[in-house]
C-alpha cells in the first residue's frame, strides 16, 4: 500500500468495500488504494472466515468492478446519499 491510513480512514475503507454499490475506483479516487490493496487491507483486518466470506461476495458482485457494472451506472454513490464519513466525493458531481 502506498498510502498510510489512520484507523478512521480504514474503518471506511472496510465500510465502502463491503457495499455492494461502491466500486473498487471509487476506494481509489479517495483513498489511493487498488482493488489488490484492498484486498490485502481486507486480509489484514477482518477474521478470516470474514474475509473468504467477503471476497466471495465481490466475486459475485458486477458492480465493485466497473468492467462489469451496468453501463446507465455512471456514479460511485447513490445519488441521494448525503455526505457522511468525510466522503471527498462531491454529492454534486
Amino acid at each position: 500500500m502506498k498510502t498510510e491510513l489512520n484507523e478512521i480512514m480504514i474503518d471506511r475503507v472496510i465500510e465502502m468495500a463491503w457495499e455492494d454499490r461502491t466500486p473498487f475506483d471509487a476506494i481509489e479516487f479517495q483513498f489511493g488504494l487498488k482493488e489488490a490493496d484492498v484486498k490485502v487491507l481486507m486480509k489484514n483486518n477482518l477474521k478470516f472466515s470474514s474475509y473468504k466470506l467477503w471476497r466471495k461476495r465481490v466475486e459475485n458482485c458486477k458492480t465493485k468492478h466497473s468492467a462489469k457494472r451496468n453501463s446507465d451506472i455512471d456514479r460511485f454513490k447513490f445519488n441521494l446519499q448525503r455526505s457522511i464519513s468525510n466522503n471527498k466525493i462531491s454529492k454534486r458531481s
